[in-house]
C-alpha cells in the first residue's frame, strides 16, 4: 500500500456490502479515516440493520485502519447532514464523499409501479444529491473562510445509465440522472476546490450475481476474479485522493482490470437547411444522417 489517502477522511454510502464495502476497506487501506454508511436494509430496499456497517466498521479497525458507522438514511435531509456531521465529530474533517448506496427493483415498464420508480430515484438519484448538497455547504464554507479544501466527489452511475438496461427503467433513469449531476456538481463546486467524477462498474453484489448469473459467475480456483468489487476500488481511491488534482467532470467505467473514459454525447452527423424543414424533409434528412452516424451501442445490464 501506497498511503495515497493518508491523513484524508472519506465517507462511503452504501458501505455495508458489495462495492461500498470494497472501496471502505480499500481507502482505509490506503490511509483513509472512513465514516461506513449503511441503513442495512435488503437488496430490494426493505427492512434496516446496523450490523452491515458494524461489521466492516469492525474488518476495517482489525486491520489496524480507523473507520465509525453510521445508520442514518441518506435519502432524507436531516439522514445525510448526519453523514457529514459523523465525519466533523469523528475526524474534524471531510475530504472525500462517494456516493454508492442503492437497490434494485426491476421490473418491465408496463408493470412497474409508481412507489417503485419513486424508491429507485429516491435511493439512487437523491440519495446521491442530499449528500453531496450537505458537503459542499461545508466545502463552500471553508473556501470562503481561507481553507480552501482539496474535497473529491465520486458519484456511481452504471452502464444501465449510460446506455440503458430492459427490465430497469428506474434504475437506468436515475442512474442517468446522476451523471448529469455530476457534471453539473463538477462545474459549480470548482471554484471552492472539489472535484467531482463518477464511475459506472461492473462486478458482483447482491444486485447483479442473480441478474446477470452467468456474468457474474465466480472463476475457477487460482484465476483472476474480474468481477470481484475490489477491483473497482483503486480507481475510486485515486480519485478521492489529492493525487487526482486536475480530474473532475468525468465519467470511468470500471470493470476487472479495464479502465475506460467515457466520452458521453457529442455533436455527430449534421444538416443545416438554414431554414424551417417540413415533416417528410426532416424525416428524409434524420434517415440520411444516420447513414453515417455511429451505430448504439449493445444494452447491458446493472452492475
Amino acid at each position: 500500500m501506497t498511503g495515497i489517502c493518508t491523513g484524508r477522511v472519506a465517507a462511503v454510502t452504501g458501505a455495508g456490502r458489495g462495492l461500498g464495502r470494497a472501496h471502505a476497506l480499500a481507502l482505509a487501506a490506503e490511509g483513509a479515516q472512513v465514516v461506513v454508511n449503511d441503513l442495512g436494509v435488503s437488496a430490494s430496499g426493505t427492512g434496516t440493520s446496523a450490523g452491515p456497517a458494524q461489521q466492516v466498521v469492525d474488518e476495517i479497525r482489525a486491520r489496524g485502519g480507523r473507520a465509525v458507522p453510521h445508520t442514518g438514511d441518506i435519502t432524507t435531509s436531516d439522514g445525510a447532514a448526519s453523514l457529514l456531521a459523523t465525519a466533523l465529530d469523528a475526524y474534524g474533517r471531510l475530504d472525500a464523499l462517494v456516493n454508492n448506496a442503492g437497490f434494485l427493483r426491476d421490473r418491465m415498464l408496463v408493470n412497474l409501479e409508481e412507489d417503485d420508480w419513486e424508491a429507485v430515484l429516491r435511493v439512487h438519484l437523491t440519495g446521491h444529491f442530499l449528500p453531496l448538497k450537505h458537503a459542499a455547504a461545508h466545502w463552500r464554507a471553508e473556501a470562503k473562510a481561507g481553507r480552501a479544501p482539496h474535497a473529491r466527489v465520486v458519484n456511481t452511475s452504471s452502464g444501465a445509465g449510460l446506455l440503458g438496461s430492459v427490465g430497469q427503467g428506474n434504475y437506468s433513469a436515475a442512474k442517468a440522472g446522476i451523471l448529469g449531476l455530476t457534471l453539473v456538481a463538477a462545474a459549480e463546486l470548482a471554484r471552492y476546490g472539489v472535484q467531482v467524477n463518477a464511475i459506472a462498474p461492473a462486478a458482483r453484489t447482491r444486485m447483479t450475481e442473480q441478474a446477470f448469473a452467468a456474468r457474474m459467475a465466480p472463476p475457477a480456483e487460482g484465476a483472476f476474479d474480474a468481477m470481484a468489487p475490489d477491483n473497482v476500488s483503486p480507481l475510486v481511491v485515486w480519485l478521492s485522493s489529492s493525487a487526482s488534482e486536475g480530474v473532475t467532470g468525468r465519467v470511468f467505467e470500471a470493470e476487472a482490470g479495464r479502465i475506460t473514459v467515457m466520452e458521453g454525447w457529442r455533436p455527430g452527423p449534421t444538416a443545416d437547411k438554414a431554414g424551417r424543414w417540413t415533416p417528410a424533409q426532416a424525416g428524409d434528412t434524420v434517415r440520411t444522417l444516420l447513414t453515417t452516424a455511429e451505430p448504439p451501442l449493445p444494452v447491458y445490464g446493472a452492475p
